[in-house]
């Protein structure tokens, strides 16, 4: 080398440069950057040193503990007159004692924490930073063009996760906090405590260059089966050793607990819990990221794309194919440069361990437009997806003396009303059309021709033959008494004699069966031609609220057994059991680092006193970082739960406060409200 350049001070400029690469909201501590885009750093030279252009001047940056240019974790580059968008590059603007050093990374370099150092002598290192993924880019694989996608799916802390069922779709707001302080690091850490970074590091840190290959390490590592993930997954209604899943709503509390206590699996998550953590860690690393809710949600155990149900007469299932209320993924924004043309854009991953994949428990990323198509060739999992959209289903009851009849009347639907959250706006956006094409459409039948599926259940309008159906009335609160019913009709051209058996189970949203709290007789009745018929069954809260879990839901089951021929039909229908609503009025001036106070109200619904009765509130920059209790004790029946929560703004914008009810016979109680925070 020609000359030594002797530095006695080196300015990393991070408020500047993370602002330019929209990393400002993890502070301005450190220097966090995104591929292809250039930074600029000033080096403060000794007096007497000069810098020229012209000089030979070289640069390496580095990342991961082996760096090797062959495996594209080290670069080598040099000064030269022009910014390169397609290889490291580096351009200098120098003036008597500082030198302006602008550096821009290859847009397809592995994401991590960089050494960046002047290769003089020994090497004299001008700092670290971190390096993610630029969806702001168009040369890198997660470029995304709209402005508004990106805010939401990279930028935005909070956001809502649709559940229920789909005429009762409820929302669960939840804080991602992706910026929050730390929680980058922990995001990082989580890729270091894969298996395969501890099997061959080197491969691993130069695989990072590749959001697909990412996403696949985030789906196993988030969930803990087969490593050293984040989360335990728990569908028992027994949490006695951890937190209930229900009682999460943020996704920094569980990625500090997991980072904290030596990488060991927090207890408990299900499925919207692991996708609201993977969307926390994608959105962090820079893959656009959002959550998606698949209603009636089908798990083939077997791939053959038809739901085979056995039940017995009280309506257990004893086969292994199950149909969940709802499940929740996540999709990731990226091109496959790996498939063919036109399946790049939106890749569904599901982190919830169900399904193991070349060995780990982990599912995609999957096209969407893969699963639309039926192409279940693709990478990675697509017959899972697909199935969990699309699956046919046959049912079947099995009596006691052995012999199995199949159902007439089967009315479950798999893959209803899949939802995320809209662009912008606290609204829900219907994506089936981007799962599949229309029912009984063409181009549906195409796809199912194709995927080898033959099995689709003719549904048309009213048919002749004998019906049973479920009715339930809009106010169906929980604490109250109602009645829920069972309708008939007979559309044969003879009186039936038929018998009805009608009954309320509690269950869980994964479809898991609870105790039985309602039970209607064994009903007889004759039905003359075209003529209809009703039972009523009444649901007492005495009863129910020794059943249901915290999800609220009840199962209704109507069985209609023609006496004559012995066939059988039936009638299902969940219920959610509608919650009190929380009040809040947010009092003060929503300024930075003024005070404000939530002042929050509820009413006992139940006709008994709550017990250990707690607010919470939590939001992004709103609550440092961690979620505020506020203690109210015990609550009478029908009486109010009050309570002013202070809390203080520490960044202007568009907020969201999250507020929570629980109590040992109420819980799950979330309601949200959206702040402008001033300078």
């Amino acid at each position: 080398m020609d000359k030594v350049v002797e530095i006695e001070r080196i300015d990393l400029v991070c408020e500047v440069n993370n602002t330019d690469h929209h990393t400002v909201q993890n502070g301005a501590d450190r220097l966090i950057v995104r591929r292809g885009q250039p930074f600029t750093i000033t080096l403060h030279l000794r007096p007497g040193t000069h810098f020229q252009n012209g000089d030979s001047i070289n640069f390496i940056a580095q990342t991961g503990p082996i760096p090797s240019v062959e495996a594209q974790t080290k670069a080598k580059f040099s000064l030269s007159r022009f910014i390169s968008r397609s290889s490291w590059s580096a351009t200098a603007e120098a003036s008597d004692s500082t030198v302006s050093l602008t550096v821009c990374s290859h847009p397809n370099a592995p994401i991590g924490v960089y050494k960046l150092i002047l290769d003089q002598e020994e090497g004299v290192s001008l700092g670290e930073f971190v390096l993610l993924f630029n969806p702001w880019c168009k040369q890198d694989s997660v470029f995304l063009a709209s402005d508004a996608e990106r805010e939401e799916y990279v930028l935005c802390q909070d956001g809502l996760i649709f559940r229920g069922i789909p005429k009762r779709i409820t929302v669960l707001p939840w804080t991602f906090g992706q910026f929050e302080p730390g929680i980058l690091d922990i995001c990082l850490q989580i890729l270091d405590e894969s298996p395969n970074y501890i099997s061959d590091a080197a491969l691993d840190c130069s695989e990072r260059r590749n959001p697909v290959y990412v996403t696949r390490v985030l789906s196993a590592m988030i969930n803990s089966l087969g490593d050293k993930g984040v989360l335990v997954g728990n569908w028992s209604d027994d949490y006695e050793d951890g937190v209930k899943p229900t009682v999460w709503k943020d996704s920094c509390s569980i990625l500090r607990q997991w980072s904290n206590d030596g990488c060991r699996a927090v207890r408990y998550g299900q499925c919207w819990v692991f996708a609201a953590v993977a969307c926390t860690v994608s959105r962090a690393l820079g893959i656009p990221c959002r959550v998606v809710t698949n209603y009636g949600s089908a798990r083939d155990s077997n791939g053959d794309l038809v739901m085979e149900r056995f039940y017995n007469e009280f309506d257990e299932n004893i086969a292994n194919d199950s149909i969940w209320n709802f499940h929740v993924w996540v999709e990731n924004w990226m091109t496959r440069p790996d498939l063919t043309l036109g399946y790049e854009g939106w890749q569904s991953s599901d982190p919830t361990p169900q399904h193991r994949s070349e060995g780990v428990f982990c599912c995609g990323p999957a096209p969407v437009r893969a699963i639309k198509e039926g192409e279940l060739t693709f990478k990675y999992d697509v017959p899972f997806v697909y199935a969990e959209v699309n699956a046919d289903v046959v049912e079947y009851i099995k009596l006691r003396d052995g012999r199995v009849f199949k159902m007439g009347g089967s009315t479950t639907e798999v893959g209803k009303s899949i939802s995320t959250k809209a662009v912008g706006r606290d609204e829900r956006e219907d994506i089936t059309h981007n799962y599949k094409y229309p029912e009984g459409s063409e181009e549906e039948r195409r796809v199912y021709e194709k995927a080898n599926h033959h099995n689709k259940l003719a549904q048309a309008g009213e048919e002749p033959g004998l019906h049973i159906k479920i009715k339930v009335t809009p106010d169906m609160q929980i604490g109250s008494d109602f009645d829920v019913y069972a309708e008939l009709k007979n559309n044969t051209m003879v009186t039936k004699s038929c018998r009805v058996m009608f009954y309320a189970q509690a269950v869980s949203y994964n479809g898991k069966l609870g105790e039985t709290c309602g039970l209607g007789e064994f009903t007889e009745m004759n039905l003359a031609s075209t003529e209809g018929g009703k039972v009523t069954l009444r649901l007492e809260y005495a009863e129910y609220s020794k059943a249901i879990t915290q999800d609220r839901m009840i199962k209704l089951l109507a069985l209609l057994i023609d006496a004559e021929t012995r066939d059988f039909y039936r009638a299902k229908k969940t219920i959610i059991l509608d919650g009190p609503e929380i009040i809040v009025n947010i009092l003060g001036v929503p300024k930075v680092g003024q005070n404000l106070v939530a002042d929050l109200a509820l009413q006992n619904p139940l006709p008994e006193p709550l017990e250990n009765c707690v607010f919470t509130i939590h939001g992004a920059n709103l609550t440092d970082g961690k979620p505020i209790t506020h203690e109210v004790g015990t609550v009478g029946p029908k009486e109010l739960a009050a309570a002013k929560v202070q809390f203080t703004p520490k960044l202007p914008g568009q907020r969201k406060i999250l507020i929570d009810f629980a109590s040992d016979k109420l819980h799950n109680v979330v309601t949200y409200e959206n702040l402008v925070i001033y300078e």
